[in-house]
């Protein structure tokens, strides 16, 4: 436990200079540990996976092996996104695996949102090791965990109930095969982003909208079904979309689109038409820890609810969620 606690000592990493002594303690440390090793990453293509990536490549180079999953719990076009980006444009050594079958099999008819985080991070080390056993000398698995991760996984010593567990901490297996490398596993989500920078990677990805590792598994309320987990992807590449149109995008931490495993009432083509409502969500943030809600005109969610209902199949309404962090967290799952 005691490696996964911030040192009360430790100084935020606010500045390029002591983003530097980071990244420099940390390259010393990942080269002690692995040695001559392959080492496998969970490449999202998010925040932290990709800074994980690039302190990787300084510290072992081509020891490192990113490996992408497609669990089909992906946003619109993203996993053609990370293909194109780390393999096409940063000559990546990228594996991709479309294990999008073997995810949703898993996951048909459950509906508690921990065993569903479970269930991915489990799935998520077996598609490794699947990989790792075409490969020689891999003995390590790298992972963007951060700190908010951890402190919202563990139970507190003063026996607080866990927030949730994250893929990558309370989804892992007991019998795991690899040794864990996690060298951003102290810092918080805003230290990361100064890292990254530090490192070289572009604005664009350094500051990109958090994503959960479970992906859309967790925004997909409920037991998850491809016809609304299709268009739950649809509704929320409309919200992106318009929020890039009205400069939202770069205002806002995060913002997505959840749709519960309920239906309502409505009109369509002047016929009783039952549908799921689309459930808004745009929170600002530091740290992860609390969050704010983020104030859309009345024009832009006009313009959302008008898309979403015509465009989308299956979804009636178009909700937005006021709560802020705490009392709610800011995944409803």
């Amino acid at each position: 436990m005691e490696n996964n606690v911030r040192p009360a000592s430790m100084e935020r990493i606010t500045t390029k200079a002591l983003a530097d002594k980071f990244i420099a303690e940390q390259i010393a440390e990942v080269k002690a540990q692995v040695g001559n090793k392959k080492v496998l990453l969970a490449l999202s293509g998010g925040v932290d996976s990709s800074v994980v990536a690039a302190l990787l490549i300084k510290a072992i180079g081509k020891q490192l092996v990113c490996v992408h999953v497609n669990h089909g719990l992906m946003r619109k076009n993203e996993s053609e996104n990370v293909v194109e980006v780390f393999q096409n444009q940063l000559d990546a050594n990228l594996v991709y695996v479309d294990a999008t079958d073997r995810f949703l099999d898993l996951l048909a008819g459950v509906s508690d949102p921990e065993q569903k985080r479970k269930i991915i991070g489990k799935e998520f080390i077996n598609v490794f090791a699947d990989e790792a056993r075409k490969l020689e000398g891999v003995e390590f698995l790298a992972q963007g965990t951060i700190y908010p991760d951890i402190l919202e996984s563990i139970k507190q010593a003063e026996g607080k109930k866990a927030v949730k567990s994250h893929h990558n901490v309370g989804g892992l297996p007991e019998d795991l095969q690899f040794a864990l490398v996690e060298p951003l596993k102290l810092l918080f989500k805003d230290e990361v982003r100064v890292v990254g920078e530090a490192l070289g990677l572009p604005h664009a990805m350094v500051y990109r909208q958090p994503f959960p590792g479970p992906g859309l598994g967790v925004r997909c309320l409920g037991a998850i079904t491809r016809d609304r987990l299709t268009a739950l992807r649809e509704a929320d590449a409309i919200l992106r979309d318009e929020f890039d149109k009205c400069g939202l995008a770069e205002k806002v931490w995060q913002y997505f689109v959840i749709i519960p495993d309920v239906k309502s009432v409505g009109v369509k083509d002047d016929s009783r038409y039952e549908g799921w409502p689309a459930i808004i969500r745009a929170v600002n943030t530091m740290d992860a820890m609390t969050a704010t809600i983020e104030e859309i005109p009345y024009a832009v969610l006009h313009k959302i609810t008008q898309r979403i209902v015509t465009e989308v199949e299956g979804i009636n309404r178009v909700l937005y969620d006021l709560t802020p962090k705490p009392t709610g967290t800011i995944e409803w799952e």
